[in-house]
C-alpha cells in the first residue's frame, strides 16, 4: 500500500472515531432508500413533517419511524413551529460524512497504483 492510501485510511479511522456512537447509526440510516429520499428532499431546505409525508406513499407511523432514525443519527434537526415539526438537514454531519467518503479515493481520478 502506498503512503497516500495509508494516509487516507488513517484519516478514515480518525473520522470514524469522531462520532464513535453515531457511526453505526449514520450508516444504518443511510441504508434505507426512503430515508435517503427524505434527505434528498431536505437538500432544498427545511420542510414540515406533513410536506415530507405527502411525497411518500407510507403510513404516518412508518414515516415517523424514518424521522426518528434520521434524528438519532444526527442527520436531521427538528424545530417546532407552532403545531408543526420542521425538519432540516444537519449539514455538519452530512459534510463530514461526504468528506470522509471522498477522501477514501485518490483525487484526479487516479486509480492509486498496484494492489
Amino acid at each position: 500500500m502506498n503512503a497516500g492510501s495509508g494516509e487516507r485510511l488513517q484519516y478514515l479511522e480518525i473520522c470514524l472515531n469522531i462520532y464513535p456512537m453515531k457511526q453505526q447509526e449514520v450508516f444504518r440510516a443511510l441504508a434505507d432508500p426512503t430515508r435517503r429520499a427524505i434527505l434528498k428532499r431536505l437538500q432544498g431546505g427545511a420542510m414540515s413533517a406533513g410536506e415530507l409525508g405527502a411525497a411518500f406513499d407510507i403510513t404516518p407511523a412508518s414515516l415517523s419511524h424514518h424521522f426518528a432514525v434520521l434524528k438519532q443519527a444526527d442527520l436531521v434537526r427538528t424545530e417546532r413551529r407552532g403545531q408543526y415539526i420542521v425538519y432540516s438537514l444537519n449539514s455538519t454531519v452530512v459534510e463530514d460524512l461526504a468528506r470522509m467518503v471522498l477522501d477514501l479515493f485518490p483525487s484526479g481520478g487516479a486509480r492509486g497504483g498496484k494492489r
